[in-house]
């Protein structure tokens, strides 16, 4: 094992102890496993899928084990097991890792990506967008067309400028004024707010000619939301479930699926080499400027108060987009 010569000590790891409250614990520091890397984490983002732990279900038991369920993790490379050759020690990289909502946490090298030197002081929550990318991609995109995303959180906020780079016409449709106002900052030409389920739909056929879209990303998790978004997918149209269902069956208007003759894709993957390449292509993407989510992480807390961040990933006050967590 090689690692950085530093006196290690126990590290910080917030645990999910019941609904509503986690405790942030100190444990003993292992050595990573042969073929496995340890990573001197510097932050993680809240997901929006993590909240019905934390409410609370009755299918959950707790407590969850240290860090979990954290996944949207940076940091640095801090020591490598036996047979690891991909990774460097002091190499900062993105993680697909299930417990990071701690300061230190394992992985496999092929979970990890490398972050390049312009972005070494930005925090970088490399699993939303891998999934953006990976959306987007299944999305096929042409230029002109016209695409409506219903939910404009950060996942919508990124396909909306992912859309609206590949030449589409991004009709945004959103509950916030503010978060309209960043699909507006982000490249929708079009924004609608989300208040009235029979307006939504007459002023999309107004603004397509009756003809609705050839694509419809819903990003929002909920069923009306999905009512609508199969409501303005157009005749041979693609659907793309990008929202994470997860309180309950969901009931499908089939005779209208049927008329259509919707395509319809659930935008969730679960191979690791498929988020890895979404989540290189996110890198590069950064980097090069084409994607900026900097201005999305609108409020950054420390570990110890993890419980206010996820409060306010849960009840989204208007100028929220994404929470993270500092460890650094």
């Amino acid at each position: 094992m090689r690692h950085i010569a530093t006196m290690v000590m126990p590290y910080r790891a917030a645990v999910l102890v019941e609904p509503k409250r986690f405790e942030v614990r100190e444990l003993p520091l292992l050595d990573p496993e042969p073929g496995r890397a340890r990573i001197r984490l510097q932050g993680c983002g809240v997901c929006a899928s993590n909240i019905p732990p934390w409410e609370g279900r009755p299918w959950f038991s707790y407590p969850l084990p240290p860090g979990n369920p954290g996944h949207e993790a940076w940091g640095v490379v801090d020591a490598v097991g036996a047979g690891v050759t991909t990774l460097q020690v002091g190499q900062r990289v993105a993680v697909l890792s299930e417990n990071a909502y701690a300061t230190y946490d394992f992985v496999e090298p092929s979970k990890a990506v490398a972050l390049p030197a312009s972005l070494a002081t930005r925090p970088f929550p490399g699993e939303p967008l891998a999934c953006a990318y990976n959306v987007y991609r299944r999305a096929e995109i042409l230029p002109g067309q016209d695409v409506a995303i219903i939910g404009i959180g950060f996942m919508g906020a990124l396909l909306t400028a992912l859309c609206a780079s590949a030449g589409a016409r991004v009709i945004a449709i959103s509950r916030r004024a503010s978060s309209l106002a960043i699909a507006e900052q982000m490249g929708a030409q079009v924004r609608i707010v989300m208040d009235d389920h029979h307006r939504i739909i007459d002023e999309v056929s107004r603004l397509t000619n009756g003809q609705f879209c050839p694509r419809v990303i819903e990003c929002a998790g909920a069923q009306w939301p999905l009512d609508l978004a199969a409501q303005l997918t157009g005749v041979r149209g693609r659907l793309l479930v990008a929202g994470y269902h997860q309180d309950g069956p969901r009931q499908v208007d089939m005779q209208l699926w049927n008329w259509r003759g919707l395509d319809v894709v659930n935008a969730h993957e679960r191979d690791p080499a498929v988020y890895v390449r979404g989540l290189r292509d996110a890198v590069a993407a950064v980097e090069s400027g084409k994607l900026d989510p900097f201005p999305l992480l609108t409020h950054t807390y420390p570990i110890d108060r993890i419980d206010e961040a996820f409060r306010a990933t849960s009840e989204r006050p208007e100028g929220f987009m994404k929470a993270i967590l500092r460890y650094d």
